[in-house]
């Protein structure tokens, strides 16, 4: 591999680096790191986990993790807050309060996240919840007005920044048409351009301007009937010159059911398709090895991406958590939170 980037973001098996992932990262350099639940243990393993990370490619490498709340946050009780589902703190907060109370909370999560040495939050979810919404999606999102949606996504986005975090929105162009779960099947949505246009996508050309996102697995036949969005080269279009989004752009996880093919096909595709960085995330050593294989590089614009992403990160501002704390739980009407 050359001096460059991989042009991937990895995950590892467990709760310390093996010495083969160590060598492996050493030699491929992959552009990030993943974290799960099976990485995290308690506040000062993770803190070594994330040291030892970064050593193995000898730079201040992001450290990425979903720590939405409610069902998808990787940090839990009793070391962390445990969070309600997105959409139901937001519909607790009403609407004068939901964006601020969005806010609270992407601070505080933030607040936890940057003193153990993780820097990128897989947040906002800036998909519109709807009726047919699968039920794995479905209450992880802001709303089902878009007005809402990017409202609180803009909210949670800010507060992540301001704690020293990036946000990455997802899932770019839009997953909540999709009633299928793509982490198991292939969601398709038959929607007009026209609608596409004025609903789902536009959430997402009102947040253009921030600095990461990820794409959705699924297939909108008004951009591509043939290949979902993550490895369709008229959906990457569409999302740069439609959307107008300019930042860094990952895939989703390419070991998820919604591609076909191998790991490096999925992987391939996604780089062809104008993706700047293909995640992988289970920490299989041979899956990331074809990951890094079919990946190459980043360079090009894609480095300038990644370089202008990273360049938004900044020490997290002045910040009292109880306080914080106890706004929140005035919004939400409530005595305790987490």
């Amino acid at each position: 591999m050359s001096d460059g980037l991989g042009a991937f973001i990895a995950g590892c098996s467990g709760l310390a680096l093996t010495p083969a992932e160590q060598a492996f990262f050493a030699e491929t350099r992959p552009f990030g790191f993943i974290l799960f639940a099976r990485n995290v243990a308690d506040p000062d393993q993770l803190r070594r986990l994330t040291r030892d990370l970064r050593q193995t490619v000898g730079r201040d490498a992001p450290i990425l993790i979903d720590q939405e709340g409610g069902r998808v946050q990787r940090l839990r009780p009793p070391h962390w807050r445990s969070w309600a589902p997105a959409f139901d703190q937001i519909a607790a907060a009403g609407p004068e309060g939901a964006a601020r109370s969005m806010y609270l909370r992407a601070r505080l999560i933030a607040c936890e996240l940057s003193v153990l040495g993780i820097d990128v939050d897989c947040a906002p979810v800036a998909d519109i919840a709807r009726p047919e919404t699968h039920e794995i999606l479905k209450n992880r999102c802001y709303g089902t007005d878009p007005s809402l949606v990017i409202a609180c996504a803009r909210a949670t986005a800010e507060g992540l920044l301001a704690g020293g975090v990036l946000p990455v929105i997802k899932h770019i162009p839009g997953h909540g048409r999709a009633s299928a779960d793509s982490h198991l099947h292939l969601p398709r949505v038959k929607t007009g351009a026209q609608e596409l246009q004025a609903t789902d996508f536009s959430v997402f050309r009102a947040l253009s301007d921030q600095p990461m996102a990820m794409t959705a697995h699924v297939v909108y036949d008004a951009l591509d009937p043939d290949r979902p969005a993550t490895v369709s080269p008229a959906a990457i279009a569409a999302i740069r010159d439609e959307i107008g989004f300019g930042g860094f752009l990952m895939s989703d996880d390419v070991s998820m059911q919604a591609l076909s093919g191998g790991i490096a096909e999925r992987s391939r595709a996604s780089i062809a398709a104008g993706c700047d960085a293909v995640l992988h995330c289970n920490g299989d050593m041979d899956e990331m090895a074809e990951v890094a294989g079919a990946c190459g590089t980043l360079t090009g614009p894609a480095a300038e991406r990644a370089a202008r992403a990273l360049a938004c990160r900044r020490p997290p501002e002045p910040f009292d958590p109880a306080v914080a704390l106890a706004e929140l739980h005035g919004l939400l009407g409530t005595a305790a939170h987490g």
